[in-house]
């Protein structure tokens, strides 16, 4: 049992970017938003397609049940056709529990993200089967907390081909359909770029590659303003719970100090039903994006509801 806390804590000192402590700092309830207003709300989702990278589980299969509630068509591309021992869910399985809410529409396609044509195989399939594609999330991300002595070479490199070269080809694949979409919208789930020295010290080859997505949205936001597409980074205010994260060491206690994925799927939705031409070039906080549209209670996200939440990485 001690050899298990003992990997918890270790776990939860790297998220908060420190090496001698087991504070965990609660969320203050009224806090000020740095996130930016909402500006009108263009639209809902009808008739809508969403392509989401990674969809299967976690945060990315939560944005698709919420996309599909409103009545999108939702792209679940990522990897896993069979399934994991230890993590739940295939392309499958998420898009038979969509379909079968009776809202929207959900099409399975396999996709390794590392592998360009594959790429742009997915991206001409979902278009051959929808009426092209509205929004892309660039929400696939490989994660490894380990300092450079401790990450090797093929550790480094899936993170930045799945977190920055598959954001980046597959949002240049779906560009020619994004020009046709009367509200096009990006959106990539990276943080804030906080170059504090805190956030470099731990695991900097990860830190570097979620801050190469936040760059890249940056980029398309900058690139794109002439096709009127929208280009913004969307981040969790606290630890998220996925099964990625209950299945690691530690993972148990992690999770009771998370919220729920429902509540960056809630925050995707704000963003995405926005007027492309005057919401572009932000990074938002999920739990800000929220309080904008006048949340104050977020106690139904928690996880375990009255307890002190984990504030995610890379925020003060």
């Amino acid at each position: 049992m001690g050899i298990i806390f003992d990997k918890a804590r270790r776990l939860i000192n790297k998220l908060e970017g420190i090496t001698n402590t087991f504070t965990l700092p609660k969320v203050r309830e009224n806090e000020a938003n740095t996130s930016p207003p909402l500006t009108e709300k263009f639209g809902e989702l009808d008739n809508k397609t969403i392509f989401i990278s990674g969809g299967s589980r976690g945060i990315g299969f939560a944005i698709a049940k919420r996309c599909a509630e409103a009545g999108a068509t939702v792209i679940i591309a990522a990897k896993t056709t069979e399934p994991h021992p230890k993590l739940p869910g295939t392309i499958y399985t998420a898009a038979d529990e969509i379909n079968q809410m009776g809202k929207g529409k959900a099409i399975p396609i396999v996709l390794d993200i590392r592998d360009e044509e594959a790429i742009k195989q997915a991206v001409e399939q979902a278009c051959e089967q929808t009426s092209g594609i509205d929004v892309v999330i660039n929400n696939a991300s490989a994660i490894n907390l380990e300092n450079t002595e401790n990450t090797p070479s093929k550790k480094f490199d899936l993170m930045f081909s799945i977190n920055v070269r598959g954001t980046y080809l597959l949002t240049q694949a779906c560009l020619p359909y994004l020009k046709k979409s009367d509200n096009p919208h990006i959106l990539t789930l990276s943080p804030p770029i906080n170059l504090k020295p805190e956030w470099f010290k731990n695991y900097g080859a990860y830190t570097a590659s979620k801050y190469a997505m936040s760059m890249m949205a940056l980029t398309f936001s900058e690139e794109f303003k002439t096709y009127d597409i929208a280009s913004n980074a969307l981040w969790p205010k606290t630890a998220i719970a996925t099964s990625a994260i209950l299945n690691m060491a530690g993972g148990k206690l992690l999770e009771a100090r998370s919220r729920q994925p429902e509540i960056m799927a809630d925050a995707c939705f704000e963003i995405i039903t926005r007027d492309a031409k005057h919401c572009t070039g932000n990074f938002f906080i999920d739990e800000e994006v929220l309080r904008h549209q006048g949340v104050t209670d977020f106690t139904d996200y928690a996880c375990h509801p009255g307890g002190s939440l984990q504030r995610d990485l890379f925020l003060d």
